[in-house]
């Protein structure tokens, strides 16, 4: 019964809530940097937009706290679903891997 387990039964029982301050607020986005104040929030943003990486992506942001930490957990929850592939145009815009990096 870890503090996460909670924050993800939390998570889970908010699904139906759309005000993301709301949902920030009670479970944390990060702001203590800490997996029970990051996790349940980013998997709470990665199941309302399963199939909208856009979606995800900026409902996550608008949170504000530790925005990269979360924003990289939804991208690769959505991003590992059928539908959740990023934006093309965002896509197109990002530095290339470094020659060393296998793909």
């Amino acid at each position: 019964k870890s503090a996460v387990g909670a924050g993800l039964r939390r998570a889970r029982d908010m699904l139906d809530y759309a005000d993301t301050a709301t949902v920030a607020a009670v479970l944390g986005c990060g702001r203590r940097t800490t997996a029970h104040d990051t996790v349940p929030f980013a998997l709470w943003s990665a199941a309302r937009a399963l199939g909208d990486y856009e979606q995800a992506f900026w409902t996550t942001a608008q949170a504000g706290g530790d925005v990269d930490t979360t924003c990289a957990i939804v991208g690769g929850v959505v991003a590992a679903g059928k539908a959740g592939a990023p934006p093309v145009g965002w896509v197109e815009r990002v530095e290339a891997l470094p020659s060393w990096m296998p793909v």
